[in-house]
C-alpha cells in the first residue's frame, strides 16, 4: 500500500548539519504581520513534517504500514484512503518551534518530529488497549479495527521505526537525540504503570491514590514525552545544554497541563468533538485529576461522591451523570483548570528563562492557551 500524500508531500527536508549559534537568529515579525493562530502553526508544521513521517512509515511491513496509516487518520481498513483526519500534531510542532526558537531551520528537526510523532502513535495504539477503549478520534481504535494482536505489532513496529528515524538521520546531535528520547520512553513507562496500578487503589483511606503521586505520574506518562519533543528541537538545532534544559522543562510542564485537561475532557468534553463516548473515564472508574481534587474539598458534595465510586455496583449512565455534577459541585472542574493554567505559566516561565528567537517563542506562547480551549 502506497501512502497517500499531499500535493505537498515531496520529500523529506536534508537534515541540517551546520553548527549551532549560540546567540538565536532574530526573527521578531514584521510590525504589520499578523500574527499566526494555534490552528495555522500546527498546520505549518504538520506540513513540513508530513514527507518525512509518511516516508518512514513507509519503510514498513505493508500490514502494520496500514495499521500506523489508519490510525493517523490515512487509510481505511483494507488500505483504502481515508479521509484524512489527524491529530492536532502538537509534539511535532513543538519539535520544529524549539528548532526554530534555537535559532535553526525547523527542518533541521524534522527527524525529531517524526520520532516523537512515532511515538505518540505508538503509545496510543497501546494505551487504547491497556484502557479498552473502542474509539478515537471518531473511529474504531486500531485493536478493535484489527485485533488486539495487530495492534501490539503495529504498536512495536512504530517504536523501532522511531529510534532507526533518529539514528540514520543525518544530524551531528543524532546521538545525543537518541538518548533524549530513550530517557523519555523509560519515563513514559514509568507513567504508564503507575496509572495502572492506580486502578486498584482505593478512592479513601491511607492507600488512597494523593494529587503528588497523580502528578508524578502525568510528569512521566505525559510530560515525558513533551518534554522530550522540546527538548530534541533544541538538541538537533545544536542549542547549548541551558537552552535544552529550558525547553524540556517548558515541554514538561506542558504535559502535565495537557494531562489535566485531557482528564476534563474525558469527562465533559464534545463526544462529537473528542471521538470518545462522554464520561468514559469516569465509569470505569479511573483516578483522574478532576476526581482526585474533588475528593479532597470539604465540600458536602465530596462524601456523596466517593460513596458512588465506591460503590460495588456498575455505574449506569444517570449514575455517572450525577457523579459528574458531583465533581463539579466540589470544585474538580475548577481546580482542573487551575492545575492546567498553574503549569501553562510555569511553562512560559521557562521560555522566558534563556535567549530565544523571538518569532518561535511567539508562537511556542501562543499554543498555550490552544490547549486549555482545545477539543480533540
Amino acid at each position: 500500500m502506497t501512502l497517500p500524500m499531499a500535493a505537498s508531500d515531496v520529500k523529506a527536508a536534508p537534515q541540517s548539519t551546520a553548527p549551532h549559534s549560540t546567540a538565536p537568529r532574530s526573527t521578531a515579525p514584521h510590525p504589520t504581520a499578523p500574527q499566526p493562530t494555534a490552528p495555522q502553526i500546527l498546520a505549518r508544521c504538520r506540513e513540513l513534517v508530513r514527507p518525512a513521517l509518511a516516508a518512514a512509515i513507509e519503510r514498513l511491513h505493508p500490514w502494520p504500514r496500514e495499521m500506523a496509516a489508519f490510525s493517523l487518520g490515512w487509510c481505511e481498513v483494507g488500505g483504502k484512503p481515508g479521509s484524512g483526519a489527524h491529530g492536532k500534531g502538537v509534539r511535532q510542532a513543538l519539535t520544529v518551534l524549539c528548532a526554530e526558537a534555537a535559532g535553526s531551520p525547523g527542518e533541521s528537526a524534522v527527524a525529531g518530529a517524526v520520532a516523537v510523532e512515532l511515538i505518540h502513535t505508538f503509545s496510543l495504539l497501546h494505551d487504547d488497549i491497556m484502557d479498552g477503549d473502542e474509539t478515537r478520534r471518531q473511529r474504531e481504535t486500531v485493536w478493535k479495527a484489527y485485533g488486539t494482536g495487530p495492534a501490539v505489532l503495529a504498536g512495536d513496529a512504530l517504536f523501532a521505526l522511531a529510534l532507526e528515524t533518529l539514528a540514520t538521520s543525518q544530524n551531528a546531535n543524532s546521538g545525543a537525540a537518541i538518548r533524549k528520547l530513550s530517557e523519555a520512553l523509560n519515563n513514559l513507562v514509568h507513567g504508564q504503570a503507575e496509572d495502572l496500578l492506580f486502578e486498584a487503589r482505593p478512592w479513601t483511606g491511607p492507600h488512597a491514590v494523593q494529587l503528588h503521586e497523580y502528578r508524578s505520574m502525568a510528569d512521566h506518562k505525559t510530560g515525558a514525552l513533551l518534554g522530550c519533543a522540546a527538548a530534541l528541537g533544541a538538541v538537533l538545532a545544536g542549542a547549548p545544554s541551558s537552552t535544552v534544559t529550558a525547553l524540556a522543562q517548558a515541554g514538561q510542564h506542558l504535559g502535565v497541563a495537557f494531562q489535566a485537561v485531557d482528564d476534563l475532557l474525558g469527562m465533559w468534553g464534545d463526544p462529537e468533538v473528542t471521538g470518545k463516548p462522554v464520561h468514559s473515564d469516569l465509569r470505569r472508574r479511573k483516578k483522574t485529576f478532576p476526581v482526585l481534587a474533588a475528593l479532597t474539598t470539604n465540600s458536602p458534595a465530596a462524601p456523596r461522591l466517593t460513596a458512588l465510586l465506591e460503590s460495588p455496583s456498575a455505574l449506569d449512565e444517570v449514575t455517572v451523570r450525577h457523579a459528574a455534577e458531583l465533581i463539579e459541585e466540589a470544585g474538580g472542574r475548577s481546580a482542573t483548570l487551575d492545575e492546567a493554567s498553574r503549569h501553562l505559566d510555569i511553562a512560559s516561565a521557562c521560555l522566558h528563562s534563556v535567549p530565544l528567537a523571538p518569532t518561535a517563542v511567539g508562537e511556542i506562547l501562543t499554543l498555550l492557551p490552544f490547549l486549555i480551549t482545545r477539543r480533540m
